[in-house]
């Protein structure tokens, strides 16, 4: 049976992250031949977030420092590499994942017709009310559109924190992942090196507590890097 893993970064999520690990609780309850593990990676709360976790036995790795999403989810993918996991899911801590899409989440990866896989809210057979405010998608759609310029591959919610990734990946991740902008710079950088990423309909929520890393200020200076980071990977010589 594939050993699968769930790591779940938390900054600042003391509203959610407990009512997130009991989403998961649950799904195993009712799932018990086929159990997720999962790990948070406490990214240097400052709120109570370490402590819920602490006094609630919640498996979990504490950053002294806030490294950022991409420093937090490269932890995980590093506990995933020394835990000799199958399949890693990125799965946000602030309610907007449904764990019950996690199977078709990874069905792709099972099946050998993917590296990775994206939830996304955006391909057919999604169903989902939450789809972000009108400027983010617009913005999506734009960084969508530089992918698919410069690797030749279409995909829609490109900014989706909702991800799996077989064994290959969670080896390359624990040692190059990006810092800054992961999912669509990673995503990028995989397809320039011939991976394969298939997309699956999901459904998402709105998040139930903490606040996004991605202010409305920062909005104009995160597109502005992301598409730089996507044109200088975009440029590469493939090896």
């Amino acid at each position: 049976m594939n050993k699968v893993l769930l790591i779940i970064p938390a900054y600042n999520e003391q509203d959610s992250i407990l009512s997130t690990i009991d989403t998961i609780d649950e799904y195993n309850k009712n799932h018990s031949s086929n159990k997720l593990d999962y790990i948070v990676i406490n990214d240097g709360s400052r709120d109570r977030t370490e402590e819920i976790l602490t006094s609630n036995n919640k498996p979990h790795v504490k950053l002294v420092h806030n490294l950022g999403i991409g420093g937090a989810v490269q932890t995980g993918y590093k506990y995933a590499l020394e835990h000799n996991y199958d399949i890693a899911i990125q799965f946000d801590g602030d309610g907007q994942h449904d764990v019950n899409f996690v199977e078709d989440v990874c069905k792709p990866i099972f099946d050998g017709k993917a590296n990775m896989t994206i939830g996304s809210r955006f391909v057919e057979g999604s169903t989902s009310e939450f789809k972000s405010t009108k400027a983010r998608q617009t913005g999506i759609k734009i960084i969508s559109s530089f992918i698919k310029f410069f690797t030749g591959e279409k995909l829609y919610d490109v900014t989706s924190g909702f991800r799996a990734v077989d064994r290959g990946l969670i080896a390359q991740f624990a040692i190059d992942y990006p810092l800054e902008y992961p999912e669509p710079i990673s995503t990028t950088q995989i397809l320039k090196e011939g991976k394969h990423v298939s997309e699956v309909p999901v459904e998402m929520n709105e998040r139930s507590g903490g606040v996004s890393s991605i202010r409305s200020w920062k909005n104009a200076y995160y597109m502005i890097n992301v598409l730089l980071s996507i044109m200088i990977i975009g440029t590469r010589r493939s090896k």
